[in-house]
């Protein structure tokens, strides 16, 4: 048992102590007070500056160990917010020049700077502010929430209730509309038959206030609620009813080893579990699935288009301004759909719609028209009308520096040119007839002067023609080749190179003889290959 700690002068001031503890606890000896006369409970140690929560905690143990009295200068009060103390009707000396009020000066005036103060006009006299200054402790200083005003949390709350109340509204709204257009479609598609399915109409009204009995239950779907019961104990926050408990995993639909991969770490299965299942019968398609429509396919498109304007010269970027993309994007859509109506409409008003009852033109059906027009031999129009020449974008018929024809109404000699004139430079001035008679003029006499030095120079001495032999020397006049030793030849010429062609044919003892004849050199001149002979592909 733990004791106050007390010094004892010997063993035998040590030894009463213990037993007068002894018979204090056997009530034969009265209990021990404290200061203010309350008794004090030996089973507390006199050491703690607290007692346990199992022991009378009505009595604590000594008190000089701990600053148990307050300083009466701390306090838990705070600023009383925006609060006023007096009001003056007159400007008082010392007060804000601009508003009035005495307890701040010009410089620290939070109000609008006015045209002319109070200290002038002496009307619109601000009232004093409550100037309060406290002295907080330790843990007041460093406390984020002193002056905190719970109450205001509750805007917030109210706030949040207010839009999961709206959206509820909203929710059954949509249901119950859906459920009464079904009916009333249903009713009118029954208005013919007999009077016996009145009883289908009761049902039908039943099903809308099942509905709305249901509508609770459906709702508990974006219920949020809190989880108070955790590992760590306490309350994590707050999770979403996300799915019925009820259903199957989707890592359980398929058990096969080889079928779509599930990724436990990101939750995902991207392929279909069960790719031959009938469509109709499934409820779950892979997360590819998700990506691919509804709102994911929309902002992918959104992508791509941000993406293809921005490779066009647009500054636009998805992610640094997305409102601006989402809005060209927009408007894009808007263009391209009046675009289309446009195109269609025009197509139709040319063509017509054949899914409408009204009756084709005979032109149209037939490709003929009741206009009559004759042309002559060479092809001119004679009578009927003249058909109208399209018309390209750039400019026709414009005539620059006095020409009465247009830059390439003439061609000579790989050179386009003005008719008018017969020049050939682009920017050159209109001369007319008197500029083509000069041109001629000019040319007649260069053709004139160029025959005149060609005849006043000698004609060189013609080159006597040196007819060289097949294999580089001069071909003596009487040379004449006999047939048959040239037929001779040509067969050896043709074995020479069959045995060149394949080694084994060789012979082991091989003749040469240096000794080369006219018609043995004419025979290799003729089966001779040249590479840049054309008709080479075509020997032998």
């Amino acid at each position: 048992m733990a004791t106050a700690s007390v010094a004892f002068k010997s063993r035998e001031d040590h030894r009463k102590q213990l037993e007068l503890e002894e018979a204090r606890k056997a009530g034969l000896a009265p209990a021990e007070v404290d200061e203010d006369g309350k008794e004090i409970n030996p089973h507390i140690p006199q050491y703690m500056s607290s007692a346990p929560w199992y022991l009378n905690a009505e009595r604590p143990s000594l008190k000089h160990q701990r600053k148990w009295k307050s300083d009466p200068n701390y306090t838990k009060s705070w600023y009383d917010r925006g609060a006023k103390i007096f009001q003056a009707e007159k400007y008082r000396k010392g007060a804000c020049e601009n508003c009035g009020a005495m307890t701040h000066d010009a410089k620290s005036c939070m109000e609008r700077p006015r045209k002319k103060g109070a200290k002038w006009t002496n009307m619109h006299i601000a009232p004093d502010e409550k100037i309060e200054s406290f002295e907080l402790d330790y843990d007041g200083k460093r406390d984020r929430w002193n002056g905190y005003d719970a109450s205001t949390y509750a805007r917030v709350i109210e706030r949040y209730e207010a839009r999961d109340e709206a959206r509820r509204k909203f929710l059954k709204e949509q249901q119950l509309k859906k459920l009464e257009e079904k009916n009333s479609k249903n009713d009118g598609e029954i208005e013919g038959e007999d009077s016996d399915e009145d009883d289908d109409d009761d049902d039908d009204a039943l099903k809308v206030d099942e509905a709305k009995v249901d509508e609770s239950k459906q709702m508990d779907f974006a219920k949020v609620e809190k989880r108070v019961r955790t590992t760590g104990g306490g309350s994590t926050g707050t999770v979403r009813n996300l799915r019925i408990r009820e259903d199957t995993a989707k890592y359980l639909l398929n058990l096969d080893v080889n079928s779509a991969y599930y990724d436990p770490k990101t939750r995902s299965m991207r392929e279909d579990p069960l790719p031959d299942a009938d469509p109709n019968e499934k409820f779950y398609e892979g997360d590819n699935q998700y990506r691919m429509s509804g709102q994911a396919l929309e902002f992918k498109h959104l992508n791509i288009h941000a993406w293809e304007a921005f490779d066009k010269g647009q500054d636009i970027h998805m992610q640094a301004a997305p409102s601006q993309a989402e809005l060209l994007y927009k408007n894009y859509k808007v263009i391209k759909e009046k675009l289309k109506s446009k195109t269609k409409d025009t197509i139709m008003e040319k063509y017509g719609n054949a899914a409408t009852e009204e009756e084709i033109p005979m032109e149209l059906l037939l490709g003929q028209s009741e206009r009559q027009v004759e042309y002559d031999r060479a092809g001119r129009l004679i009578k009927g009308m003249e058909t109208s020449l399209p018309k390209s974008k750039y400019e026709e018929d414009v005539f620059i520096n006095n020409h009465t024809t247009v830059w390439g109404s003439w061609w000579k000699d790989h050179q386009w040119g003005y008719k008018c004139c017969k020049q050939t430079i682009r920017n050159s001035y209109c001369t007319g007839a008197a500029g083509i008679e000069a041109a001629e003029a000019a040319t007649d006499l260069m053709k004139a002067n160029i025959a005149r030095k060609v005849s006043s120079e000698d004609a060189p001495a013609p080159a006597e023609e040196k007819k060289l032999a097949t294999w580089g020397t001069e071909v003596p006049e009487d040379l004449v080749l006999d047939e048959k030793l040239l037929t001779e030849a040509l067969k050896k010429e043709d074995e020479r190179r069959r045995e060149e062609k394949d080694e084994r044919k060789r012979k082991y003892n091989v003749r040469w003889n240096d000794e080369v004849t006219a018609e043995e050199m004419e025979a290799y001149r003729m089966k001779k290959v040249h590479h840049d002979d054309p008709m080479k592909g075509f020997l032998n």
